[in-house]
């Protein structure tokens, strides 16, 4: 059988992390087109996962449920880290290899922007298949009135709330990024992703690429499962990923700028790549 390698110390971690993100930012602008979209696709199908799974959890403990919840939709990370995606979220590391002298600050921002639409069209794409699908009308109405539920509480957080909420959320997914890519083997990339990933779902936290999906749905879904209810609308749709999108943000560029401050080198990092121009 042969052997793994030895676990990358920190130090080491961080440089393939920083690499991995330099080959994102010289990606040509179609391929990070249609690798968002899958991003959104994939981050949708782990909310769709999780929506199924709180919709059956009506006797369980509310922490129960929502680790249950956190545990399944870590699928959606999952495909992207695997498969292979762009996912904006995770781009936001940008940040310190850009401190790093590896990526220009105009190369990150157009990949973040290309890269941020593609993941809300994709996401859009999915809510509209899942919807045309009925699965809201699955157990008898019952996913419908979770995907309602979930989308009404983020709606009504107010700004500020939102904002801090998305920068523990992005904390823990940019973390779940840096830990899968500590592995060699699915198994390894998996078992490192899982439980931040959970985690930033239990607590209920803000994802803006998770939000353009479960927004969406929910509001496309309100007319049926919830006749009633009226809360969620495109401002409040809005309301969401604006503060959510500036938190993760901020919380994926403390994480990279922390780990880039804790093992930068005096001057220009000893074997760090150029500024990528753009070429593949």
């Amino acid at each position: 059988m042969t052997d793994l390698a030895p676990m990358p110390s920190p130090a080491e971690l961080k440089q393939t992390v920083f690499e991995a993100l330099v080959d994102k930012a010289a990606l040509p602008v179609r391929a990070m087109v249609w690798l968002g979209m899958l991003a959104g696709v994939y981050i949708g199908f782990g909310g769709l996962f999780a929506t199924i799974a709180l919709s059956g959890t009506q006797g369980l403990p509310y922490g129960a449920g929502q680790v249950l919840a956190g545990l399944v939709f870590a699928t959606g990370l999952g495909l992207v880290m695997i498969a292979g995606a762009e996912l904006f979220t995770g781009n936001t590391m940008m940040t310190g290899a850009m401190l790093a002298g590896q990526i220009a600050p105009a190369q990150a921002a157009k990949a973040l922007v290309v890269v941020y639409a593609a993941n809300f069209a994709g996401s859009l794409l999915l809510a509209l298949l899942v919807f045309a699908a009925g699965l809201h009308d699955s157990h008898n109405g019952a996913v419908g009135r979770a995907a309602v539920d979930l989308a009404r509480g983020k709606t009504e957080a107010g700004f500020l709330a939102t904002l801090a909420s998305g920068i523990l959320a992005n904390m823990l997914v940019c973390l779940a990024v840096w830990c899968a890519y500590a592995g060699e083997t699915v198994t390894q990339k998996l078992a490192g992703l899982i439980l931040p990933v959970a985690a930033f779902v239990a607590a209920g936290l803000e994802h803006s690429v998770a939000n353009m999906y479960l927004l969406p749905y929910g509001w496309l879904v309100q007319p049926v499962a919830s006749p009633a209810e009226s809360a969620i609308t495109a401002v409040a749709i809005l309301g969401n990923l604006v503060p959510a999108t500036i938190g993760n943000i901020v919380g994926g560029a403390l994480i990279a700028m922390a780990y880039f401050a804790a093992f930068a080198k005096s001057g220009a990092e000893s074997g760090a790549p150029a500024i990528s121009k753009g070429q593949n």
